[in-house]
């Protein structure tokens, strides 16, 4: 008899809705033709990197010592490139932070992971605001604490504050915000953020321990119609940002990213150790050299995300007109709307009779929606709403 983890032979034999969907895909493509499969399961940008990335690409590779470059940094990052980090935040924001504040990570959710398993100890809880990325929860039990769901509000996909203060426990260590959020594409206004922050200070001042915060902001940049993400630290102190270049320069193959712990959270020194140990533990030490110079070189850049918007005013509409609820995003490039049917499940195994893949909501805590993924070419949204109208005209019938 084998003995191996049995925890990680389920997750590593049992892949998540999305990347099924993603491969029926592929599949479905190679059968019937790319043109043909209408798919919106993955959140894979569909806009280039700007030009100045393969710029500074080119340019760091010709002009850098290659020993250097492609030789280890130090465990948290170059301090050069945590530095470029640091006097981009505090141009944006006056942050006061400097190149200590940053742990440079393999995308946004490395950064989680330092996050969860510096600060968490066994029956530690965990508050997730549904709905709410389904890998949080793989997350959240890997660093052997417990996460704690609190349902949507699925009128406006806002923060529900009686049920957040039921969930809230002598045990909450820590509180997962995802804002612009994924799946709905809601972002949380200031108004909101310090409601929150005066709860969970109560709480805290309660229970005499600190209850952080950690917001997961890979799609800070991405919002619509001026809107804006509040700097979360200036906000509620004791706030730790993941962040990632994936969706804002389209890099999510260079799994780039950063945790920051900023100057305001209690025992700064102490937590950003813990979290340092924890990447240290996870073999989480030493992010990408390469791109961790051009992702600072690049660092006040996006890709041109405007195709988003595009993309998300053609789809509310025509979705809208056909008799679906939608609530409209404020960002992202994800949309949430109700299924035709109670059984999310049944209603996504529809859409596929249409080459429609959309992804079930209960996999996000959060049935009876689906999470339609739109950063795809807007060629492909027109070309789906023939289908779109099908699935809905089988329902009116």
């Amino acid at each position: 008899m084998i003995n191996v983890n049995e925890k990680m032979a389920a997750l590593g034999t049992q892949r998540s809705v999305i990347r099924e969907l993603f491969e029926f895909g592929k599949k479905r493509a190679a059968e019937i033709g790319p043109e043909n499969v209408f798919d919106f399961s993955i959140g894979n940008p569909s806009v280039p990197a700007p030009a100045s990335v393969k710029e500074h690409a080119l340019k760091i590779l010709s002009e850098t010592d290659p020993v250097l470059l492609h030789g280890y940094t130090s465990a948290q990052g170059d301090s050069g490139v945590r530095a470029m980090l640091a006097d981009s935040l505090n141009r944006r924001f006056h942050a006061g932070l400097t190149a200590e504040h940053f742990y440079l990570t393999a995308g946004a959710a490395a950064a989680v992971c330092c996050c969860l398993h510096g600060l968490c100890n066994p029956g530690d809880e965990v508050l997730i605001f549904a709905p709410y990325f389904p890998e949080y929860l793989v997350f959240v039990q890997g660093a052997g604490a417990k996460p704690v769901i609190i349902p949507a509000d699925t009128d406006s996909f806002q923060i529900d504050f009686a049920r957040l203060e039921q969930a809230l426990t002598p045990k909450t260590k820590a509180v997962i915000v995802n804002s612009p959020n994924n799946p709905s594409g809601a972002v949380y206004s200031a108004e909101t953020l310090k409601k929150l922050a005066d709860i969970l200070d109560a709480h805290a001042a309660s229970y005499g321990h600190p209850v952080y915060l950690i917001a997961d902001e890979p799609y800070r940049e991405i919002v619509f119609s001026g809107r804006k993400v509040p700097y979360l630290p200036d906000i509620y102190r004791n706030t730790l940002i993941c962040y990632s270049w994936s969706k804002s320069l389209s890099l999510p193959g260079e799994r780039m990213g950063y945790l920051l712990v900023p100057p305001s959270v209690d025992d700064f020194e102490l937590v950003y150790a813990a979290a340092a140990g924890a990447g240290r533990s996870l073999g989480y030490v030493c992010a990408p050299s390469l791109f961790q110079r051009v992702c600072a070189a690049c660092v006040d850049e996006t890709a041109d995300i405007s195709v988003y918007e595009t993309n998300k005013n053609l789809l509310v509409k025509s979705l809208r007109d056909m008799g679906y609820h939608v609530t409209e995003p404020d960002g992202t490039f994800y949309m949430f709307p109700r299924t035709l049917e109670d059984d999310d499940v049944a209603f996504a195994e529809r859409a596929k009779e249409q080459n429609l893949l959309i992804v079930p909501g209960s996999g996000f805590g959060c049935p009876g929606h689906a999470r339609i993924s739109y950063c795809v070419p807007t060629s492909r949204i027109k070309k789906s709403l023939p289908a779109f109208e099908r699935l809905a005209s089988q329902y009116r019938s």
